[in-house]
């Protein structure tokens, strides 16, 4: 039977890596971005199919499942990566701002989650996964809708590892503690240092934590370049 995967968030980075290795692994992969043209090439390169979501609507997620429902039938990996970040002191903080970056990093996740689980249940199996950061475990300055939007990440996925876990469906958070390497971003490209992230790196993490034994199942990994301080 072929195995399929989700990848929420789909962009140039993590999202298209992850494409690749799925593909690689010999899964049928859907992409699903707010803005497709970011993903559209990764969509080419891969076979994966695209399609456009906004993770923080309602409408819009349902709709992304019923879609698939009728292409390739209920993931077996889903993956969560959109984030957003607003930077500035709490007092020059723009309210509406406030909640639409916590609607995208946080609540379009419960949404993802909810529409995977669902279709999980009924099938008996299957990987929910959910890129965090270092902001999800230590709230830093100027940094506090970042830091809300991920630490409400990190809670619900130990919430939903103890509710779906007995019930065969693998829940997944990833503290992401360190820049990614980004061919796309000047900042971020490779230096031969190894002081930041590689993509690539952290999607075979993913798969292999996707394709771990139930009997031995983690439910959070913290990754980061071997110069990053703890």
């Amino acid at each position: 039977m072929t195995r399929s995967a989700l990848i929420v968030g789909a962009g140039l980075g993590l999202s298209a890596a992850l494409a690749r290795k799925c593909r690689a692994a010999g899964m049928e992969v859907a992409l699903a971005a707010r803005d497709g043209e970011k993903a559209r090439a990764v969509a080419e390169e891969t076979g994966a199919t695209l399609h456009t979501c906004d993770a923080s609507s309602i409408e819009d997620v349902a709709a992304l499942f019923d879609a698939l429902d009728a292409a390739t039938g209920t993931p077996d990996l889903v993956v969560y990566n959109p984030s957003a970040r607003l930077r500035g002191p709490i007092t020059e903080l723009d309210p509406a701002a406030t909640r639409a970056a916590i609607e995208v990093t946080c609540f379009g996740a419960f949404l993802v989650a909810q529409q995977a689980a669902r279709r999980m249940l009924a099938r008996g199996s299957g990987s929910i996964l959910f890129t965090g950061a270092s902001a999800g475990v230590k709230g830093f300055a100027n940094s506090s809708v970042f830091a809300m939007g991920k630490f409400g990440l990190r809670g619900l996925a130990q919430s939903l590892a103890r509710e779906l876990h007995p019930q065969n469906i693998h829940i997944g958070h990833f503290v992401i503690d360190g820049g990614i390497r980004a061919a796309h971003r000047p900042e971020r490209q490779d230096d031969g240092s190894d002081n930041m992230l590689d993509p690539d790196a952290i999607a075979e993490a993913y798969l292999q934590f996707h394709t771990q034994h139930r009997s031995a199942w983690a439910w959070e990994v913290e990754l980061r370049p071997w110069v990053e301080k703890f």
